[in-house]
């Protein structure tokens, strides 16, 4: 048995930052954080050190999981903003959650990332070129680390917490019991048991359902939230080099016409890559890019997102969105490709087009049809999108467009938290992505900010 005064249940963000906080402010608390992933110098998959074309889906996903989450190795982007990316101002107050991830850019810049550009929308001509082709670029200030400095910031840090904060990384856990004294014991997948005064789920997406079977157990109510569902672009670097040079990550909003539903851009990786994700056993896509010009690309991607919100009868959003992505592995082996062109001409690709295609690729995927996976709502939603981001960026609608399927963001039932993100339970905190609460690295290690601190002044010296 294992007795700590405080543990953290995943190394995301929101745990990188919340341990970053007690160690930086003293106080007397024992802290451990568990991870079911790899430390930093093991996350190394497969697919990226060359020795397999497809995702083989490793358990746990390299990707997805271990120290810093599935944000280390996924473009190191931080969008400071409110606009979206979560709900973290709706508990703390707009100024807060402005200032506490204002203080995250920070400590990134402190750790290493000073140099990385601070890129924003505000009196962009972008944003009066978008609204007269009827888009919206939403505000926000952006620091882009790249994949290569995310990862450097992190060792860092890592090291930082080090001597303060033990740390298990390979750990699951399974069960939470809460004592009769009001401590928490838990149970991991190898019957090991940990015992804490105050437990944090800050088990990021990946961790989402566990979450959930944790609330359920002790009644802490959860409102359910949406899933985002769509494709990731691949296209040449050129096409948007005035938009990404000017504000990096755009984030466009378009109301369609057909169906008067939201689709967003999101993710943009300018000279990045596409690479594959495995959630529970579910391969996905999205999108990385590297500070380091020697690591560029000839290519920009990013994703095309339609989001769904179900209300009675059927409210597992997640679930729909995770049986449309295993009918895409099904047909496609993982990842289905498709040229923009042949979707439109309703015609599948095929090895001997792709061979003509004038965009390479920079993920190996299953040359097939979209249409046979994504319903046709979510189809002629992103074909109407693309037409209206051609306008703005002139061969966007290009016949050899790469799309790739499926693209899906999962999000974790909204856990019910106070201010404090402290939930009914005493002592059982509930932050990052895997709240609910929060949806971007930004305001995810806010949230850990904001809890750190909170824990600071409770085990003060």
């Amino acid at each position: 048995m294992k007795k700590y005064d405080i543990i953290v249940a995943g190394a995301g963000a929101s745990g990188v930052f919340l341990t970053y906080e007690l160690t930086r402010i003293k106080n007397k608390a024992s802290i451990l954080m568990l991870d079911k992933g790899a430390p930093l110098e093991r996350r190394n998959c497969p697919i990226k050190m060359g020795k397999v074309p497809n995702c083989i889906k490793c358990s746990p996903c390299h990707i997805m999981n271990g120290y810093g989450g599935a944000g280390t190795l996924s473009d190191g982007k931080y969008n400071i903003t409110t606009q979206f990316g979560g709900d973290l101002h709706n508990y703390v107050g707009r100024d807060e959650a402005m200032a506490l991830m204002e203080y995250v850019d920070e400590v990134l810049c402190a750790m290493g990332g000073a140099d990385a550009k601070l890129y924003s929308t505000a009196n962009s001509e972008l944003k009066t070129i978008a609204l007269r082709n009827n888009l919206h670029l939403l505000d926000a200030k952006v620091r882009h680390l790249g994949t290569d400095r995310n990862v450097q910031i992190l060792q860092r840090i890592f090291d930082y917490i080090s001597e303060r904060v033990d740390t298990e990384f390979g750990v699951t856990l399974e069960d939470v019991e809460q004592l009769p004294d009001g401590t928490f014991e838990i149970t991991s997948s190898r019957g090991e048991k940990y015992q804490c005064r105050d437990l944090v789920l800050a088990a990021g997406r990946s961790g989402s359902k566990w979450i959930g079977h944790v609330c359920d157990k002790f009644g802490i109510k959860q409102k359910k939230n949406r899933v985002d569902i769509g494709v990731r672009v691949e296209l040449p670097a050129e096409v948007f080099k005035h938009i990404t040079d000017d504000v990096y990550e755009s984030k466009i909003v378009y109301k369609t016409d057909k169906y008067n539903d939201m689709v967003r851009t999101f993710c943009m990786n300018p000279y990045g890559e596409v690479v594959a994700e495995n959630t529970n056993g579910i391969v996905t896509v999205n999108g990385h890019s590297y500070s380091d010009p020697s690591l560029h690309t000839e290519n920009t991607n990013f994703a095309l997102l339609v989001s769904n919100k179900f209300t009675e009868p059927f409210e597992d959003s997640n679930e729909y969105g995770e049986s449309i992505a295993r009918l895409s592995n099904m047909l496609g082996g993982g990842v289905l490709l498709q040229r923009f062109g042949d979707l439109v001409k309703g015609r599948r690709s095929s090895e001997r087009r792709m061979e003509k295609c004038f965009t390479r690729p920079t993920l190996e995927a299953t040359p097939g049809d979209l249409s046979l996976v994504i319903p046709k709502r979510q189809l002629d939603n992103i074909i109407e999108m693309i037409y209206a981001l051609d306008k703005i960026a002139p061969g966007t609608a290009n016949e050899d467009t790469l799309l790739y399927g499926v693209e899906v963001k999962f999000y974790n039932s909204k856990v019910e938290v106070d201010r404090n993100l402290e939930t009914a339970v005493k002592g059982l905190y509930a932050l990052g992505d895997g709240s609910g609460v929060t949806h971007s690295l930004s305001q995810a290690s806010a949230s850990g900010v904001l809890v750190g601190r909170i824990l600071a002044e409770k085990y003060a010296e």
